[in-house]
């Protein structure tokens, strides 16, 4: 079929269920071209491939880092029961015009039939990828369901290495922050600064304080709140 009539019959929907494999550079000559051509006119689906960029390079820095989710069937077996639970539901609620890119990818995907739904497996198992390489931080803290943070008194890891695995985080969400930040207002940035300063600030006295007593619970729970604040600050600016 003639790549004009395709670009006529397909829509944003059609084309993000192609986004993972254009990112991985599967897709047929083709339907690469005619990505491409929907890309530079569709500001959405243009920032469905940053975001999932996104994804995908935190994935391959962060690949045999981390072992395979515990109970890798439940999670899948959980995944199931969604579907199967969206589609028994009599009514679907409206998807909010303000609403992310996936929520809308995930809120129109359970319409689709099976062999629609196979397009987006390669996006579902790099989520369950991100997943697996958060779930440490997820298990080991209780104090916020949002953020991960350090396990005060902890005996199984040293200060240093529970930051550097809390700076992985970070690392990922700043990544998310810097795709929008060129289009913040000049108010917008100086809050964002202004706020960033004041937390590193809190880390960098309380790693200070750490590095002269390690066993100083007061500075390591300070530490474990600073980051904790730094990764919601970077979570609240990625989509703005």
């Amino acid at each position: 079929m003639p790549v004009h009539q395709r670009l006529k019959e397909m829509n944003c929907e059609n084309y993000q269920t192609l986004l993972s494999e254009f990112v991985d550079g599967t897709l047929t000559a083709e339907d690469c071209t005619s990505v491409e051509f929907h890309l530079t006119s569709c500001p959405d689906c243009a920032d469905a491939r940053n975001d999932l960029r996104v994804i995908v390079d935190f994935c391959h820095e962060q690949r045999g880092q981390y072992d395979p989710a515990p109970n890798e069937r439940a999670m899948w077996l959980r995944i199931s029961n969604l579907i199967e639970a969206e589609e028994g539901s009599p009514t679907r609620s409206q998807t909010p015009r303000e609403a992310g890119w996936w929520f809308r990818l995930m809120n129109r995907s359970w319409q689709l039939s099976f062999p629609q739904l196979a397009g987006l497996v390669g996006a579902i198992v790099l989520v369950v990828a991100v997943a697996t390489a958060f779930s440490m931080y997820r298990l080991s803290s209780r104090t916020s369901p949002l953020v991960a943070g350090f396990v005060p008194g902890s005996n199984s890891a040293s200060i240093e290495d529970r930051y550097s695995q809390q700076q992985q985080m970070i690392s990922y969400w700043n990544q998310r922050v810097e795709l929008n930040k060129a289009r913040w207002n000049p108010q917008m940035r100086e809050t964002f600064d202004r706020n960033m300063s004041v937390i590193d600030a809190a880390v960098t006295d309380s790693m200070k304080q750490l590095n002269q007593n390690p066993h100083d619970s007061v500075s390591e729970d300070i530490l474990n709140d600073a980051l904790n604040d730094k990764v919601a600050l970077l979570k609240e600016f990625s989509d703005l």
